[in-house]
């Protein structure tokens, strides 16, 4: 009998399913509780193909972008919103320039009054 692959989220509201029971096929052991499934469980089958290639890629992201015909931007979000699926946190680039104003800022580089203008701009 072909196993399917565990469902994560409810097809019917979205939320997170939780995992309740176990069973051995070959001695019918049966468990039942409350388990966590892996982090990896939580991708979408897209999230999981991508991270197969960029594994198998041995993280180079020119060959994931050659292999899949995706552009670097793509192939960058695809793995953020991966990274971003198992519970890690991001940096998204708008993060990483509002760091670099407020480091200029410490150093004097800027006015606190021209940190507000690039922060808002």
């Amino acid at each position: 009998m072909l196993s399917k692959p565990i469902l994560t989220k409810c097809p019917v509201c979205g939320k997170a399913m939780a995992v309740t029971k176990l069973h051995c096929s070959s001695c019918h052991t049966t468990i039942e509780g409350r388990f966590e499934a892996c982090r990896f469980c939580r991708l979408s089958s897209e999230q999981r193909q991508f991270i197969e290639v960029f594994l198998t890629s041995r993280g180079n992201i020119k060959e994931v972008e050659r292999l899949l015909g995706i552009s670097y931007p793509t192939a960058r979000s695809r793995l953020d919103n991966a990274l971003e699926a198992l519970g890690y946190r991001v940096e998204r680039e708008q993060d990483l320039r509002r760091k670099e104003i407020i480091e200029a800022l410490d150093k004097g580089e800027i006015t606190s009054q021209e940190a507000i203008k690039l922060l808002q701009g």
